[in-house]
């Protein structure tokens, strides 16, 4: 007798998320359809952007280190000014709510409202949950307009130097 004839249906369910962990209340708040449908979004854009360079013969065989250090520098400061910094609050104002300074300009939001208001709360209050977001933005960037992209990812990557600096002089003024 087969052995899988004994075990009941797999329920491949939504609903059935989370049954067994102790943290309902989180749980209750995974909005997987919303996730859903911003990762159709960003597979869509980047499915039908790599299309376009394809047709267009536009794709690099592949990317100098020089360009991955400067887009990878370059994503990381971007998706941060996405997702913490106080001049960007108004952007993010419909989706989250703001909680307190985090220093440095930066500042602690959450995400507020249901659906799909929470779920792109979510996204752009998370520098971590932007670093795709932003890394694809600029590698369509280098792909579609790479001295422009590389003009913007400079600056970026410069101030991103420039905050480590901050950083750096702050703490060895506070040891002297």
């Amino acid at each position: 007798m087969d052995q899988l004839s004994h075990k009941p249906d797999a329920d491949f369910s939504i609903e059935k998320y989370g049954e067994r962990t102790a943290e309902k209340e989180e749980c209750d708040e995974q909005l997987l359809a919303e996730y859903a449908a911003l990762l159709t979004f960003y597979i869509t854009s980047v499915a039908v952007l790599t299309r376009a360079a394809v047709r267009q013969d536009r794709l690099p065989k592949r990317f100098s280190l020089l360009d991955l250090a400067l887009l990878g520098i370059a994503t990381h400061k971007l998706s941060r000014i996405i997702a913490k910094d106080r001049i960007t609050g108004v952007l993010r104002a419909p989706f989250v709510d703001y909680i307190c300074s985090a220093g440095a300009g930066e500042v602690e939001e959450e995400p507020r409202g249901r659906g799909i208001q929470r779920g792109i709360g979510n996204l752009i209050s998370c520098p971590y949950c932007m670093g795709p977001w932003s890394a694809a933005a600029l590698a369509f960037g280098f792909v579609f307009a790479p001295r422009t992209t590389r003009f913007f990812a400079g600056i970026l990557a410069s101030v991103a130097a420039s905050d480590f600096l901050q950083r750096a002089y702050l703490a060895a003024k506070g040891k002297s």
